[in-house]
């Protein structure tokens, strides 16, 4: 029911064509959805991380331009809840790309003068940051790193170019900003911990429904398009192509849920499940994009087709957080045991 909800409010507000609209205007995305999300209990902290899943895979199905995502995988671990408001984090910036050298380490400073903390720094490539009213800075404070809250129109915010503009990123400038401490040096290593567990096993079912939006419209292309009076779907060239896509459907599916579950159950293998989901879902995505993409074939390969967008948000999704291969060698260390 869940499923059916969401898919149904996304089509319906959501079409390729207001997606695409909505990617190549100023703001990126609708403001007024944030309201509606609420009212339709996607920001309900009833919701557990498998119900999270269910909606990820939707919006990624959808392709949703918000910050949704962000609120729900990158602020609500940090805070405890999901937030009523959009907001995000800012971890990145030189020297501390990943989340795991960001809780041990960071250039921007947060110091108290007359019991008010203030912070001074840049921060790269956040994610929704201009869509968002709040982020949350991961500083170095005077007792070692902790994370704080920051008021976006109160700082600068620069837009960053990227291939994909229905998730829009940004860079934060700190000169100086008042700021409200979320989470004391000492906690701030678990939480990142918990939010890259929970972000990255997000992204997976995202990837999942990405790779099913390629599925479905290729194979409904290979039915209906027809060459020396045939369905093209009936030759091997196309047919195999979509059994492809189909088969790393399955197993990125498969595994993503098993990661959104062990997130949610605090198994001892979530840090290997959320690894080899992501990897599996996320290249599934792009392969099923890359084989949408020939299968369609002249269309596929257009500017005004949405193919385009949903493979440009796959390659983002197996690059977030790191790469296939530190991925790979993350699995290896985790499997073999090896330092």
């Amino acid at each position: 029911m869940l499923r059916a909800a969401a898919r149904s409010w996304l089509s319906g507000r959501y079409p390729t064509e207001q997606v695409a609209r909505l990617a190549d205007s100023d703001t990126g995305w609708d403001p007024a959805s944030w309201r509606q999300l609420g009212a339709l209990g996607w920001l309900d902290p009833d919701l557990g991380m498998l119900e999270y899943a269910v909606l990820a895979e939707e919006s990624g199905y959808a392709l949703y331009p918000g910050p949704w995502w962000s609120s729900v995988a990158l602020a609500a671990p940090v805070l405890g809840a999901v937030p009523e408001r959009p907001t995000t984090l800012a971890w990145a910036e030189r020297g501390t790309t990943d989340l795991r050298s960001a809780a041990v380490s960071a250039a921007t400073t947060a110091r108290q003068r007359s019991g008010v903390w203030r912070l001074t720094g840049s921060k790269q490539q956040v994610p929704d940051l201009a869509q968002s009213e709040a982020v949350l800075v991961v500083a170095a404070g005077p007792d070692g790193i902790g994370v704080w809250q920051v008021a976006v129109d109160a700082a600068t915010v620069c837009p960053v170019s990227t291939m994909d503009t229905t998730r829009r990123f940004a860079d934060l400038r700190l000169e100086d900003i008042e700021a409200e401490l979320v989470l004391a040096p000492g906690a701030a290593e678990d939480a990142l911990h918990a939010v890259r567990l929970r972000a990255t096993a997000l992204l997976a079912c995202e990837a999942v429904g990405i790779a099913q939006h390629a599925l479905d419209l290729s194979s409904a292309h290979a039915r209906e398009r027809t060459q020396f009076g045939r369905p093209i779907g009936t030759f091997q060239g196309v047919s195999h192509r979509i059994a492809d896509i189909y088969t790393a459907l399955q197993l990125g599916r498969s595994l993503a849920y098993r990661a959104a579950w062990s997130v949610a159950a605090a198994a001892a293998d979530a840090e290997e499940a959320v690894t080899v989901a992501v990897l599996s879902a996320g290249e599934g995505a792009v392969l099923a994009c890359e084989n949408a993409i020939q299968a369609m074939g002249g269309i596929g390969f257009t500017w005004d087709h949405s193919l385009h967008r949903f493979y440009k948000r796959a390659q983002w999704i197996t690059a977030f957080d790191g790469t296939g291969r530190s991925r790979r060698e993350e699995l290896a260390t985790v499997l073999l045991g090896t330092g």
